[in-house]
């Protein structure tokens, strides 16, 4: 294979090209035609609801063609919501997830017009109904808050994953805790549904659809014995991307297959997923230029201008985004390969980005692209250690780049 497959040959020439002084630490670009179509397959299927977890890429250019593809939003912070509000959305179109809800902030998201909300823990619950009643919202359907508790399973044991498994965490209650309310203490409060999602990056279409199918007896059961008539089922997200080229990739076709099997076990009205890096990862990309070259104890290393400060998922996944180099006409099968150990800039061994096998002739300031960085790039990197920059963000439009975010210096925000 001479080009990997997450790498988009359309826009190779326009980032070889491209030239700014301000982007010499790196910067983040997403095609918006590719997103568009990759949103469009996702919604031809009539089994799921799909909203997009705003935390995988906040820009309100991807915010903007989430919305053009009909997809709602899942907002876990003030900030999250403001902006989405910002490109226009409806709150109605808002759900409103995360474990340190305030009694405050979710008066303000109250007044603010949302009316969806996945609550953790019994406070938030109380917290909620209490704002329904305070802020005397009309007991009208279309006016009551929809409710979703979320359920916090234990799986069998060495049943172990990203987001918890048998660990304990902060993401809903377990059933025994939900047990201790009754939806008939919450009349101002539509307790329509259950949320459960304790994965991430999942690969396997076979291993997803067993966990989806040991939560149907628990979440069910449940649901009786506190009152609830389950109409909406929360599944979230962590639906995977294939970082490691390991060829483990998921069926999207299946998932639903599999998903229609699941709502008609649950018997519920509505299937919700909440979409993060599936929805978003394979249209955007990272570069930024090699800055030395060392041979260090045997092994090749390469110094890049930015690493975690703003890729910082190889740091904690320990699943790099995947690379290669910027250079015209250049395939695999046409350079002599070796591998490199490739490195930013920060004072912490934290800082690596992975082992990859590069052109033997790579040379300082030529560059790098990392692929699959449309989520979890640019907001959940470490910009402030070292005081760097922040990267400037790009979207790839009619063959041409467009400037939506500049970097900008660490004077823009030290004080």
């Amino acid at each position: 294979m001479t080009t990997p497959t997450w790498f988009d040959t359309t826009i190779e020439n326009a980032l070889i090209n491209h030239k700014s002084p301000g982007d010499e630490h790196g910067y983040f670009v997403y095609q918006l035609e590719v997103l568009k179509a990759h949103l469009a397959s996702l919604q031809q299927q009539d089994v799921i609801k799909l909203w997009f977890a705003v935390k995988a890429n906040p820009l309100s250019k991807i915010i903007q063609t989430l919305d053009g593809a009909g997809f709602d939003f899942d907002v876990a912070s003030a900030g999250e919501l403001t902006q989405v509000l910002a490109q226009g959305i409806d709150p109605s179109r808002v759900l409103n997830t995360g474990p340190a809800k305030s009694k405050k902030q979710i008066s303000s998201f109250v007044k603010q017009g949302v009316r969806t909300f996945v609550v953790e823990s019994i406070n938030q619950l109380n917290w909620l109904h209490e704002v329904v009643l305070e802020q005397e919202l009309s007991s009208a359907e279309t006016d009551m808050p929809k409710v979703l508790l979320r359920v916090q399973l234990q799986w069998h044991e060495g049943e172990k994953n990203p987001l918890g498994g048998n660990s304990l965490t902060p993401f809903g209650l377990s059933v025994s805790e939900w047990q201790n309310i009754h939806v008939d203490n919450y009349p101002a409060l539509d307790l329509c549904g259950l949320h459960i999602f304790q994965w991430g990056n999942m690969l396997s279409n076979e291993k997803m659809f067993s966990l989806w199918s040991q939560m149907i007896p628990p979440l069910t059961e449940l649901a009786t014995s506190i009152g609830m008539k389950l109409k909406v089922l929360d599944l979230g997200g962590g639906l995977g991307i294939d970082y490691l080229g390991a060829g483990q990739t998921l069926s999207w076709p299946q998932v639903i297959e599999d998903l229609a099997i699941i709502k008609e076990k649950a018997g519920v009205e509505e299937l919700w997923l909440e979409l993060g890096r599936f929805a978003v990862a394979e249209c955007g990309y990272y570069v930024v230029p090699v800055v030395d070259r060392k041979m260090n104890y045997d092994q090749e290393q390469l110094v890049l201008a930015a690493g975690i400060n703003h890729l910082l998922r190889p740091a904690i996944t320990e699943q790099p985004f995947p690379v290669q180099i910027l250079r015209e006409g250049f395939t695999s099968e046409n350079a002599t390969m070796q591998a490199f150990a490739l490195h930013g800039p920060l004072c912490t061994s934290m800082d690596k980005l992975g082992h990859f096998d590069l052109p033997s002739d790579i040379a300082v300031g030529e560059q790098l692209v990392f692929g699959y960085c449309g989520a979890y790039g640019f907001t959940e990197s470490m910009p402030f250690f070292l005081c760097h920059e922040l990267a400037a963000e790009y979207v790839y439009q009619n063959g041409s780049l467009i400037q939506v975010r500049a970097a900008q210096p660490a004077s823009s925000y030290l004080a």
